[in-house]
C-alpha cells in the first residue's frame, strides 16, 4: 500500500497541482498565529510545549484515523494515505518558479528571470548575472525537492499510515515559521522548533544526498559532501547543495548579488558555471533520485512478500 499510495499521490499532483497556499500554508499560518498568541512569552519552554501540543496531537490523530479506516476497509485507508500525501508532498508546489526562470533564461529574458527569482527566494537580484540566477534557482530547487518530497517520503515509510508525512510537514512548518525568527519580541520561543526539525531531518537529508550521489557522479558528489557541506551556514542545506552540485558537475554557492549587496558564500559542488542547461540537469537528477527511492521501496516490498 505504501508504494502505491506514493505513486498515485505523485501522479495526481502532476495532473492537478495542489493550491498549497490556500489548503496548506494559510491554515498552518493561522494555527501558528493562534499558538503564538496563546503561548509565546519569549521563553523557549513555552515554545517546546506549543510544538509538542500541535505536532504530537496531529501525528497521533493521523495514526488513529488511519487505523480506524483500516478496520472499516483497506480501500478507505489507501484513499486517506493518498489524500494526506497530496497535502504534504509535491514537486509542483514551487516548481512553477523554477520552470519559469528556466524558460526566461532560455529566451534571454534575464530581467524577468531576476524578478521571478526574487518572488521565489525573497530579496532583489537586479544585478545578478544569468549564471547567478541559474545557480540560485538550482540551489532552491534541490532544497525544495528534499523538503517537499524526499523528507516527506522517508517519514511516510517509517511511521504507520500517513502519520510520518504529517509529522514532517508540521515540524518543517514550525521550524520555518518560528525557528527562523530572530526579533527580540519573539524571543526564544522558536528555538525548540528549529532544533526539533534538525533532529527529524537528520537522516532524511543524508539519504537524499546519498540518492543524488548514486544517480549522478558518485565520486565527485561524495567528495564535495565530505569537504564542503560543513562550510555552509545551514548544515542540512549544505549537504544537499554539495552533493547535488558534485553529482551534476556544477558549481553552486559562491558570492551573489542580492538587494544591492554582494553576499559572500562558500563554493559548493565542482565543475562548470551554472546555466540553463544545468537547470535542466537538476530536474533529471531529482527525478532519477525519486525513481531510485521508489525502486528500492518496491524491492523491499517484494522481498517481504517472498519472505512471508
Amino acid at each position: 500500500m505504501t508504494l502505491f499510495s506514493l505513486i498515485v499521490a505523485l501522479l495526481i499532483e502532476q495532473v492537478r497541482p495542489l493550491p498549497v497556499q490556500q489548503f496548506v500554508l494559510d491554515p498552518l499560518r493561522r494555527l501558528s498565529a493562534l499558538l503564538t498568541e496563546r503561548f509565546n512569552d519569549g521563553q523557549a519552554r513555552n515554545g517546546r510545549v506549543a510544538w509538542w501540543l500541535v505536532v504530537s496531537l496531529g501525528t497521533l490523530a493521523t495514526v488513529l484515523v488511519y487505523w480506524l479506516l483500516c478496520e472499516i476497509h483497506p480501500l478507505f485507508a489507501f484513499a486517506f494515505n493518498v489524500g494526506v500525501l497530496y497535502l504534504t508532498m509535491g514537486f509542483r508546489q514551487e516548481s512553477h518558479f523554477f520552470t519559469d526562470i528556466h524558460l526566461a533564461l532560455r529566451m534571454g529574458e534575464l530581467d524577468r528571470a531576476r524578478v521571478l527569482l526574487g518572488e521565489w527566494r525573497g530579496g532583489q537580484y537586479q544585478e545578478a548575472s544569468s549564471s547567478e540566477v541559474a545557480r540560485l534557482a538550482i540551489e532552491q530547487a534541490l532544497v525544495s525537492a528534499h523538503r517537499n518530497v524526499f523528507g516527506v517520503v522517508f517519514w511516510f515509510i517509517v511511521l504507520p499510515g500517513p502519520a510520518g508525512a504529517v509529522l514532517y510537514r508540521l515540524a518543517r512548518h514550525f521550524a520555518e515559521e518560528w525557528g527562523e525568527r530572530r526579533d527580540a519580541e519573539f524571543g526564544e520561543f522558536g528555538s525548540f522548533a528549529r532544533r526539533a526539525f534538525e533532529v527529524i531531518d537528520f537522516v532524511p537529508v543524508r539519504l537524499t544526498a546519498a540518492s543524488f550521489s548514486v544517480v549522478g557522479d558518485f565520486e565527485d558528489a561524495v567528495f564535495c559532501w565530505r569537504t564542503q557541506a560543513m562550510l555552509w551556514a545551514d548544515k542540512a542545506s549544505g549537504i544537499l547543495l554539495a552533493s547535488g552540485g558534485g553529482a551534476m558537475g556544477v558549481r553552486l554557492g559562491m558570492p551573489v548579488h542580492r538587494s544591492g549587496e554582494v553576499l559572500e558564500r562558500p563554493e559548493m559542488g565542482i565543475g562548470e558555471e551554472a546555466d540553463a542547461d544545468y537547470m535542466q540537469s537538476t530536474v533529471g537528477l531529482v527525478w532519477r533520485a525519486l525513481l531510485l527511492c521508489l525502486l528500492l521501496l518496491a524491492l523491499v516490498g517484494i522481498a517481504g512478500w517472498v519472505g512471508g
